[in-house]
């Protein structure tokens, strides 16, 4: 399923409708807390749900999903998709004004491993199991700043933080993290890399302040426990430790 498909509803929906768009409803019910099971048949729960969503949005509550109770279940996605002004930032700085953007809109898997509308959004319609989206996601949010600034993106977007990680290097804006590195050269909107060994990273997100020991972070396919395969777009507080860097200035 594309993203503009995501964004886009064909015709109203109700009570004994079947099919993808069923699904994608479901997910963004869940997604705003009426939880019902993702499985594209529109049934008395689905129904029920909606209904409870409209009172909620004080919009009518009849049970079908037309234009207007659509643009309340996906309003978190077209907030974030929202083009912000530059004021005189730099890219890294409209970088993490964009993550600070999508943060708010509170992104998270739903449906399984790797799925729903923000997984797709970020990995240009990939879900599940293989598709982790941690790359997608600061990619993403890079592409959306070079927009805002009409400038190229510094490194080649990539699914994959190996590929991320190589791209930087070719290009000189890489920074090798380890005991006694100096990171006076760090700045926000950059991105960290999680390093397994010296040629393989497992996890990326977005520097969002640089400090003495620590870096505060928005990333995506994380979760409480700073796993990289978790399932959702959180702040967090890092160390240092076995992390490389992709300078964005």
């Amino acid at each position: 399923m594309e993203l503009m498909s995501d964004l886009e509803l064909d015709r109203n929906y109700q009570r004994n409708d079947q099919g993808p768009k069923v699904k994608l409803i479901q997910e963004w019910l869940s997604l705003q807390g009426m939880n019902v099971v993702p499985d594209g048949d529109f049934g008395p729960a689905t129904e029920a749900a909606v209904k409870l969503f409209q009172t909620k949005s004080k919009l009518t509550p009849d049970g079908v999903v037309g234009p207007k109770t659509f643009a309340q279940l996906i309003q978190p996605m077209t907030q974030a998709l929202q083009p912000i002004t530059p004021t005189n930032q730099s890219l890294g700085q409209m970088v993490v004004r964009y993550a600070q953007q999508h943060l708010r809109s509170a992104p998270r898997e739903v449906g399984g491993q790797n799925c729903g509308p923000w997984v797709r959004l970020y990995m240009n319609g990939l879900e599940g199991t293989p598709a982790k989206w941690c790359a997608g996601f600061a990619c993403f949010v890079l592409k959306q700043a070079c927009t805002a600034l009409n400038v190229p993106p510094p490194i080649q977007p990539s699914f994959s933080c190996d590929e991320l990680a190589t791209g930087a290097q070719q290009r000189g804006i890489f920074l090798a993290g380890g005991p006694g590195v100096d990171h006076s050269a760090l700045t926000v909107g950059s991105f960290f890399l999680n390093r397994k060994t010296a040629s393989d990273w497992v996890h990326t997100g977005i520097v969002t302040q640089v400090q003495v020991e620590t870096i505060q972070t928005i990333e995506g396919n994380t979760n409480d426990q700073g796993s990289s395969e978790g399932y959702e777009v959180c702040q967090r507080v890092r160390p240092y430790g076995a992390r490389d860097f992709i300078l964005i200035a």
